[in-house]
């Protein structure tokens, strides 16, 4: 038999106790997670199942699969009928779910299982939990900071002359996944969808995306259409890396660019500003800053420099420069000029300033950071400033 729950006792109080007070303060005396993000936040495990917390009390664990695990308030179910027999006597109001997560047939199911009790929206809830990480969250996303730096250094000695996007992006999964990458890019929701991360050379760039990523690309198929198309890398273009950094279940995302020769004196001013940006960022990004704030500042930046017509895309801009990350690529908060987040001690927040240059390519870097008092302390620490790629 298997313990269902591997963190450490301190560790899954602390993370039932966020969720509890979030819960308190919505007025939520329930909730049942399903969706594996969650469960894996909760756990330390994804299973196939469901963990039910209510306000006070043991949480229970209703498990199909996989067998063999054990702990308090494990119950192995064959469908979700079955927790409603097992809780009928204590469910008290409304119950909250990841409604924004669950398909609609699978929310039907669980109203009939529960004897057509109200629903609640938790995800909002739950997303806000996972925002703040707790210390042994940040040492997860730290290591996988240093794997990710180390794969990054390893770039410029893997490219070969005459290659094309694809085939050194598959040259640095292959590193990636030999250094502990789990080659797995988790999403929240449906409508985003990437392998292994982002390589763009020269006028791929230019390529705008349907999905709400910062740089486009046109993808090798219309079936994913993001990132690189076959392009050759040649003299004078910029290749901007942005790939997997997923080496604990807690993800790093950071860009590095490389050149091939010299690139325009445009491209070279134009990466030195997203560094700067990412460093008065940084600075600037205390507790209790609105993330719009920190928007504004590197929009002014940007247009000091005479270089909005580039930011954040050419043809289709990204309305952000910045977003969680842990768990899930796509976390609170999100910095953006009409963003409501406030920044919390324990946010880890990727920022990624960028720019794409006509017959360059993208240029600037992305770091990712976590929230201290006094500002936001680096956990990515590759080296920032254009580095040209050897033969």
């Amino acid at each position: 038999m298997t313990p269902l729950v591997l963190l450490s006792d301190e560790e899954f109080a602390l993370r039932i106790s966020h969720i509890r007070e979030a819960m308190n303060e919505a007025s939520v005396k329930q909730l049942l997670i399903t969706d594996n993000a969650n469960l894996f936040y909760l756990t330390g495990r994804v299973y196939a199942g469901y963990a039910y917390i209510p306000a006070e009390g043991l949480p229970l664990f209703f498990i199909r699969r996989p067998s063999g695990l054990k702990g308090d308030g494990v119950v192995y179910i064959r469908k979700p009928e079955e927790m409603g027999q097992t809780l009928a006597i204590t469910i008290d109001g409304p119950l909250g779910l990841e409604l924004d997560l669950l398909p609609y047939s699978a929310v039907t199911r669980l109203d009939k299982a529960f004897g057509e009790i109200p629903f609640v929206n938790v995800s909002p809830l739950l997303r806000q939990v996972r925002a703040v990480k707790t210390p042994a969250q940040i040492e997860e996303v730290r290591k996988s900071g240093i794997h990710h730096s180390f794969v990054y250094s390893r770039i410029p000695h893997i490219y070969r002359e005459g290659m094309t996007d694809n085939e050194l992006q598959i040259e640095i999964e292959r590193v990636a996944r030999l250094e502990g990458c789990l080659g797995q890019f988790r999403i929240s929701g449906d409508t985003m969808e990437i392998y292994m991360g982002s390589l763009l050379v020269g006028k791929n760039a230019e390529n705008p995306t349907p999905y709400d990523f910062a740089m486009g690309g046109a993808g090798m198929n219309p079936s994913l259409p993001v990132g690189s198309d076959g392009t050759l890398i040649a003299p004078g273009n910029s290749v901007m890396v942005d790939m997997n950094g997923n080496f604990t279940g807690y993800m790093t995302d950071m860009t590095r660019t490389f050149r091939i020769g010299e690139v325009s004196p445009l491209a070279v001013k134009a990466h030195q500003c997203s560094i700067d940006i990412c460093r008065a960022v940084a600075k600037a990004g205390v507790p209790g800053t609105p993330a719009k704030q920190l928007y504004e500042l590197a929009e002014k930046m940007v247009a000091d420099a005479g270089l909005h017509e580039y930011f954040m895309g050419l043809h289709q801009k990204a309305g952000f420069i910045g977003h969680g990350v842990g768990i899930e690529i796509n976390e609170l908060p999100v910095i953006a000029p009409r963003s409501r987040d406030i920044l919390q001690e324990g946010n880890v927040i990727a920022l990624e300033p960028k720019f794409v240059i006509p017959k360059t390519g993208a240029v600037g870097i992305e770091n990712t950071y976590v929230v201290r008092a006094d500002g936001m302390e680096c956990l990515t620490k590759a080296p920032e400033e254009m580095i040209e790629l050897i033969k």
